[in-house]
């Protein structure tokens, strides 16, 4: 049986990054798009954020489904919606309106698969295993976004962003077989649901110790998505300033390994809080990651070797905050109510992503995006964001979760 859960996870894990491969491939591209269908700093940001919007305005509802419904079907199903909308990107997206409607339709194929996955893997193993469960998938998102970036770039270079956004169609598609088998390999045990109105999000709102790790989640997405949708962009520029033609760490090289440490640093911000207490968790790496946002926009000044530096410090210690607080409000969910707490938790999170983005390119635009003075602006605005979370941590002081100590 052992095995066979290890297998299942594992196998989901990968259906996981298969699905992921297209999520970062318009940030990874964003300076030929922006070159060649003339977008500015902000449309670049709309563009960004349509992707969370989709995610956003469909997640309440998938994920409110998954108390009643088995959510390894609805992972199947959107992992093919997935395939369809990035299809449709290589074939139609030739400016501003069609990237942005192509690229929310793939985000809301996200919400059927990335936190109806996790549910999934959370009715088939034992509940003293799944806070670590939960943090090796969802470490596995890193993993699939941070391959996205070369994916893409490397695709690109074959068949310019067309094939890049196909491939990435063919690789949901494969998602769909691989995770369609593997969940049907173990029965899932749910939990008894509360009768209760679909979208009634009653018990989860009301649920503090749960809505204070969501709230977090919120925070840390705008930080994240903005920095990931925008790091390929801001290295293109620590070059143009150092003047350099090449280099060995060009700017999506940069961006995939800044994407892929999380995957360890995920993993042990979780254990961190399993041992050290995981409100504690928050208040440090929020804190620190803040500290870091207000000064990595300077990093070019100095040269691009310290550029890239900052960026790969600067994408472990946001990443280690994710499992923690993921964990933390799914831990904290009440019997029956774990897919409406996931829909709240993933709303505030993917609202903030939605943000995140946007709320960069507008800044970058206010401040000058050809300006050093611009880029220090908008990634100290993402600082001013991270210190919510403390202050979240403080006001609602959750209890210990299962588990911690």
């Amino acid at each position: 049986m052992r095995k066979r859960i290890v297998g299942m996870v594992a196998a989901v894990c990968v259906a996981n990054v298969l699905t992921m491969l297209g999520i970062a491939a318009f940030a990874a591209l964003l300076p030929q798009f922006s070159q060649s269908w003339s977008l500015s700093s902000t449309e670049a940001g709309w563009i960004g954020s349509a992707y969370f919007i989709g995610y956003t305005l469909t997640v309440p509802f998938l994920l409110s489904l998954t108390d009643r419904i088995d959510p390894a079907r609805m992972f199947v199903a959107a992992a093919l919606a997935t395939a369809a909308a990035n299809l449709a990107f290589a074939l139609f997206a030739d400016g501003f309106w069609t990237a942005a409607v192509t690229r929310a339709v793939a985000g809301a194929g996200l919400a059927g698969t990335y936190m109806p996955g996790a549910a999934a893997l959370a009715e088939r193993v034992a509940p003293e295993r799944q806070s670590r469960t939960i943090a090796f998938y969802t470490s596995c998102y890193m993993i699939g976004t941070a391959l996205s970036y070369p994916f893409a770039t490397g695709m690109a270079a074959l068949g310019g962003y067309e094939l890049a956004f196909a491939a990435a169609s063919g690789a949901c598609v494969l998602a769909a077989v691989l995770s369609a088998v593997a969940f049907a390999s173990l029965p899932r045990t749910p939990a008894p649901v509360e009768n209760r109105r679909l979208l009634d999000f009653r018990p989860a709102l009301r649920n503090r110790d749960a809505m204070a790790f969501s709230l977090c989640y919120a925070f840390h997405s705008w930080e994240l998505f903005g920095f990931q949708t925008w790091v390929v962009a801001f290295l293109t520029f620590a070059m143009m300033v150092q003047d350099v033609q090449v280099a060995f760490w060009l700017p999506f090289s940069v961006a995939f390994w800044a994407t892929l440490i999380g995957m360890p640093a995920m993993i042990f911000g979780n254990e961190f809080a399993i041992r050290h207490g995981r409100a504690r968790t928050v208040v440090v790496v929020m804190a620190l990651s803040a500290a870091l946002a207000a000064a990595i926009g300077m990093a070019p000044m100095a040269s691009y070797g310290l550029t890239v530096a900052a960026c790969l410090l600067y994408g472990v210690v946001i990443m280690s905050e994710s499992a923690v607080v993921t964990a933390g409000a799914l831990g904290h969910a009440l019997p029956g109510a774990r897919g409406a707490t996931m829909a709240v938790h993933s709303t505030l999170g993917f609202l903030g992503a939605a943000i995140g983005p946007l709320a960069f390119g507008v800044v970058l635009d206010i401040a000058g995006s050809d300006t050093l003075m611009g880029w220090w602006a908008a990634f100290a605005h993402l600082g001013v964001v991270m210190l919510m979370g403390p202050l979240v941590m403080w006001w609602m002081r959750p209890k210990p979760l299962a588990g911690d100590r």
